[in-house]
């Protein structure tokens, strides 16, 4: 503590035998808040306590937000006349005592720039999230970790504490209610707040503020990764994605992720709303560009879909669903995979990199062609592949009338979808089929 004080220029002081520090103490407290100001100050009612009271002139710095500048910056401030209206100098013009200001301020330093900021701080984007709940808990403790990108245990999570409340997190999102008591006494009478921040030049812009129960923040965040789950392409993918692996595909690179979407991602993982429709677009503009369905941009295409659209996407492979844009998706895929089959080490670029954009627009203009290319393919295949590729492309299009001339946007997700899902199925291993009991033969 001695440290932290020489480094800071603040510290605290504990009289020996006793509970909590000296500034703690009700005494103190109260003979602070009476100290009159240095200057003399506007009595106005306050915006925050309704209450008639001195109010602050200037308010002090909150440090701790990214982007903002390295020694804090305000959240109420105005610093020419074209910003103050009705002859109210500076803070007059949006009226917040001293006492308020005061314990705004210490509490929000306290949250993004004290020693526990690790558990109240989340930075998400261009955003700095604030978390906090009115009464210790370890949903508390580890929610800032999981949103950030603690969503699978990591090997280098030396602590094993932290392991242990992280677990219990996890468990509590795949279990649901039965397992909520592990975060929390009073899941269900907990509140939680959450407060984003970001830079505006000299000042602080206060982007949303969310607030609700510990319960219903699990169930929607259980909704959310519902809404998401797909199956993973690789071991490594991530069971719950964090909110920053989402955003991260909507730009090549993470300086040009769009602002905008951040605080309305953000809502509807917290609150259950409507996922941002230019997410949607971005990650469709994203795999036109360079022809890439991977695990995360299927995670935001199929949130979409199931709750913007009502779709009801499963998680793997739906061999059921007609949808035409489903089943083009497929079998775009199934044309893949028998061009990589054919010409294996000597394939270059595949109808993937060449035509994905085109045929998940328009496919009444590519698929006639690409049939004809894989009829090409399919004559190369050894005899049984060849049977179960050809029987496999067969069922695909039965359902099929006629190739559409044009898919709209959530067709379009649909059909990345159906590729993705079909990709990953053909490498699936395929459980062998099970004898028959020679007793059901008999039967």
């Amino acid at each position: 503590m001695l440290q932290d004080a020489a480094k800071t220029g603040f510290g605290v002081f504990k009289i020996q035998a006793e509970e909590g520090f000296v500034h703690e103490d009700p005494a103190v407290l109260r003979w602070w808040e009476e100290q009159p100001d240095e200057e003399e100050s506007q009595v106005a009612e306050c915006l925050v306590s309704g209450e008639q009271l001195p109010i602050a002139r200037t308010h002090q710095k909150i440090r701790g937000v990214e982007g903002a500048k390295g020694q804090g910056a305000t959240i109420v401030g105005f610093n020419a006349p074209a910003y103050e209206s009705y002859g109210k100098t500076q803070s007059n013009n949006a009226p917040v005592s001293l006492r308020v200001a005061f314990r705004y301020v210490a509490a929000l330093n306290a949250l993004l720039d004290g020693p526990r900021r690790a558990k109240h701080r989340i930075r998400v984007g261009k955003t700095t999230v604030a978390f906090w709940t009115d009464r210790p808990s370890v949903g508390e403790d580890i929610f800032a970790l999981f949103a950030s990108d603690g969503s699978v245990l990591r090997d280098d999570i030396a602590d094993e504490g932290v392991r242990v409340r992280l677990e219990a997190f996890l468990r509590a999102l795949r279990n649901g209610r039965e397992a909520y008591g592990e975060l929390s006494d009073d899941p269900e009478n907990t509140p939680f707040f959450l407060l984003g921040l970001s830079p505006n030049a000299a000042r602080i812009s206060v982007r949303f503020f969310h607030q609700g129960t510990l319960a219903s923040l699990l169930d929607n965040l259980r909704s959310h990764h519902r809404d998401i789950s797909v199956v993973p392409r690789r071991d490594s993918d991530a069971e719950f994605p964090s909110m920053w692996m989402l955003l991260r595909q909507t730009a090549r690179e993470a300086k040009d992720i769009p602002d905008a979407l951040t605080a309305p991602l953000l809502e509807a993982v917290v609150t259950g709303v409507r996922y941002p429709a230019a997410l949607y677009s971005a990650v469709l503009r994203r795999i036109r560009a360079d022809q890439q369905v991977e695990y995360l941009r299927a995670c935001v295409i199929k949130g979409y879909l199931n709750r913007n659209c009502k779709l009801e996407v499963t998680m793997a492979l739906d061999q059921e669903r007609t949808d035409p844009p489903y089943r083009l998706g497929r079998l775009f895929a199934a044309l893949e995979k028998t061009q990589e089959d054919t010409l294996g080490a000597k394939l270059g670029a595949t109808i993937r990199d060449t035509f994905y954009s085109s045929a998940s627009a328009t496919p009444g203009a590519v698929f006639p062609r690409l049939l004809r290319t894989y009829q090409h393919h399919l004559s190369k295949l050894e005899g049984g592949r060849r049977v179960v590729r050809e029987k496999l492309v067969q069922t695909i299009v039965e359902p099929l009338r006629e190739f559409p001339a044009h898919l709209d946007l959530s067709g379009q997700g649909l059909f990345a979808i159906g590729y993705y899902h079909q990709r990953q199925d053909f490498f699936t291993k395929k459980e062998a089929p099970r004898e028959a009991d020679p007793a059901e033969q008999e039967s």
